[in-house]
């Protein structure tokens, strides 16, 4: 394999910037550079030069000798100054040597994921932490950086090869009396991996709603005080407010963070009928992104009709509590009545669904794992037909291990690695 190298961390000034070089000539670059030797596995403070022997800079070097590093092949970092003169300057000198190359989008965890150091899912948990902003986002990405999916996805592997094996002696002695009869533990290991898979199939919904945000949607009719609440929620003037009906006609989104949850504020146009060609296009749009909320805000009048069903999690409040004489069940956006109370409310209801989340957390994972669900579905039913179809059972019980085995990467999923590794930065 080539020789890589790139800035691993932020571009621009810095304390310290870190480069790192990978592959076979790593150890030897480093030693072009440093003032001393490095040893196969170690550190050191050494001067770097470039090739005619001009001074670079001092920094530390840290060497990393194949299989133990983060590539699975021999690795250097030089944490160095972080002038961005500096940084050219190394980079510059590092693309002169012989064998050596600037890396591409994130092919240093391509070559973990080829040196299994890593699984596919692993890649991806490594993606969602690199991207994470909130608490939730960190802890789940956590999760499945540490092979928390890789580790469910080969148990359930293990599983199925075992009840696939128990059925294959089965046809190989299909002439000869078996002396036991595996149909109940075949029944049984395919029942717990159906299971499980079930479970992990649901929890990926709101995974997925962790790692992009849970859409809360502000709805009411014209002149409610949608905007102002929005603003007030924001902390800034993110809509535009007027004593006119049908100002906002547009779907408002401000991202914020509650109780370490990402969450995306929608600011819709009011809801009523009318003859603005521009109005009823907002509107329908309002009616959309509503009905693909997870929750919804409705500020309305206590006897008013709502133009929306109402779902399990959606509150209602009346508009406008400044100029009512009861608060109860009513919030202003303009003097903060109410506000804490709400912010307090879609906090509990999104921290509950959040606690229904698993090791999944993304839309392939969630169909390789209905994939397997379905063929192991399948082999449960041409069980029950009786030993002379044990064998399109045992099929059934391949494909889903093979579904299994492309969840995490082992086979069949060539044509998505451009695609992940493209959303990675050059030294990662």
């Amino acid at each position: 394999m080539d020789t890589i190298f790139a800035l691993a961390s932020a571009q621009g000034k810095a304390g310290v910037s870190v480069i790192r070089v990978s592959g076979p000539l790593a150890l030897v670059a480093a030693n072009q550079l440093c003032d001393r030797p490095m040893a196969e596995k170690g550190r050191g403070l050494r001067v770097l030069t470039d090739l005619a022997g001009r001074h670079l800079d001092e920094g530390l070097v840290l060497s990393f000798a194949a299989p133990a590093s983060f590539t699975g092949e021999n690795v250097i970092e030089f944490q160095v100054h972080g002038s961005t003169a500096v940084v050219s300057s190394l980079l510059d000198t590092l693309s002169q040597l012989e064998g050596l190359r600037l890396a591409e989008p994130g092919e240093f965890t391509r070559r973990a994921l080829e040196n299994g150091k890593l699984d596919l899912a692993q890649v991806e948990g490594l993606a969602d932490l690199i991207d994470a902003e909130t608490e939730a986002q960190r802890r789940q990405a956590q999760v499945v950086l540490a092979g928390g999916l890789g580790k469910l996805a080969e148990q359930w592997r293990l599983d199925l090869i075992r009840a696939a094996s128990l059925i294959e002696v089965t046809i190989d002695f299909a002439d000869e009396d078996v002396p036991v009869d595996v149909t109940p533990e075949v029944t049984e290991l395919l029942a717990g991996v159906a299971r499980d898979l079930r479970r992990e199939t649901q929890g990926v919904k709101i995974a997925e709603r962790i790692r992009a945000g849970f859409e809360v949607a502000i709805i009411g009719a014209p002149n409610v005080g949608k905007s102002t609440l929005l603003n007030t929620l924001a902390g800034r003037e993110a809509a535009i407010t007027s004593e006119y009906a049908g100002t906002t006609r547009d779907v408002i989104e401000v991202r914020m963070e509650l109780s370490g949850l990402p969450v995306t504020l929608l600011d819709t146009a009011g809801l009523r009928e009318t003859d603005d060609h521009v109005e009823g296009i907002g509107i329908e749009l309002a009616r959309k992104r509503a009905d693909q909320a997870d929750l919804r805000v409705f500020l309305a009048e206590p006897d008013e009709a709502l133009d929306m069903e109402l779902r399990d999690g959606d509150i209602r409040l009346s508009p406008k509590a400044d100029m009512r004489p009861d608060l109860a069940g009513a919030i202003s956006g303009k003097t903060g009545a109410g506000v804490d109370q709400l912010v307090s409310h879609i906090s509990d209801v999104l921290k509950t669904r959040s606690t229904q989340v698993g090791v999944a957390t993304r839309a392939r994972h969630r169909d390789m794992m209905l994939s397997a669900l379905s063929s192991l579905t399948e082999a449960q039913t041409v069980l029950k037909r009786g030993s002379e179809f044990y064998d399109l059972a045992a099929e059934d019980m391949r494909s889903a291990i093979r579904s299994l085995e492309m969840l995490v990467g082992r086979v069949g999923v060539e044509d998505l690695l451009d695609e992940i590794f493209s959303s990675f930065c050059l030294g990662k």
